[in-house]
């Protein structure tokens, strides 16, 4: 197998020093840092994101894939920066108002980043300005709004009331996910996207970051 394969099937059974090392390796070879990064590190997140859809693995291997991709992008990230190479787009992603659940969250912000996204995580128990505030700093392309709990998940409209609020609303896109949400509540609280799962998310994210490029 070549570098590049190494990397990824590292990354997937969640060999962190591995595929630090082989990261190095490939740069000693003279690959090119976005081809390293989207050939062996993005790939290798890819074929696990897959799997999850598919119940072929579960939240502990998609933990540890992320482990090692970003053991990988340790050496990586210089290269990366002096190379200019920008992210697919900027998310800000965070658990509502009165909800401490994080799994989810943390799961979807894995993907993503295995997508190549830049994503910033505001924590859980995040109100409207919580969102907008972060929205503003980061200059965010996708606000991104978790809830487990129905008791919690109307927060979801105060954060898109709270952009419109402050004139973001139409400048980006608001996804929102977790176990009571819907497509349809999606849309009636004025929300743009709803994901049933991780890889999905990531999925739609990148779509939409390139649909508003």
């Amino acid at each position: 197998m070549s570098t590049l394969e190494d990397i990824s099937a590292l990354l997937q059974k969640g060999k962190a020093n591995e595929t630090k090392a082989n990261v190095e390796k490939a740069i000693a070879e003279g690959i090119d840092a976005r081809t390293i990064l989207e050939e062996g590190l993005m790939a290798g997140m890819n074929i696990i994101g897959g799997k999850f859809k598919r119940n072929e693995v579960y939240v502990p291997e998609v933990l540890i894939a992320a482990r090692a991709m970003n053991a990988g992008l340790l050496p990586l990230k210089p290269l990366l920066v002096s190379a200019g190479v920008k992210a697919t787009g900027v998310v800000v992603i965070g658990t509502v108002k009165g909800d401490l659940h994080d799994i989810g969250k943390n799961l979807v912000k894995m993907m993503m980043e295995g997508k190549g996204l830049e994503v910033h995580d505001i924590g859980v128990d995040s109100a409207g300005d919580k969102f907008v505030q972060a929205a503003k700093e980061f200059k965010a392309d996708i606000v991104a709004c978790s809830a487990l709990l129905t008791t919690t998940m109307n927060e979801m409209k105060g954060v898109v009331e709270a952009l419109k609020a402050a004139g973001l609303r139409d400048k980006l896109t608001v996804m929102v996910g977790g176990a009571p949400v819907t497509d349809s509540f999606c849309k009636s609280i004025g929300a743009d996207l709803y994901s049933p799962d991780a890889a999905s998310a990531a999925e739609a994210a990148v779509s939409a970051c390139q649909k508003s490029a």
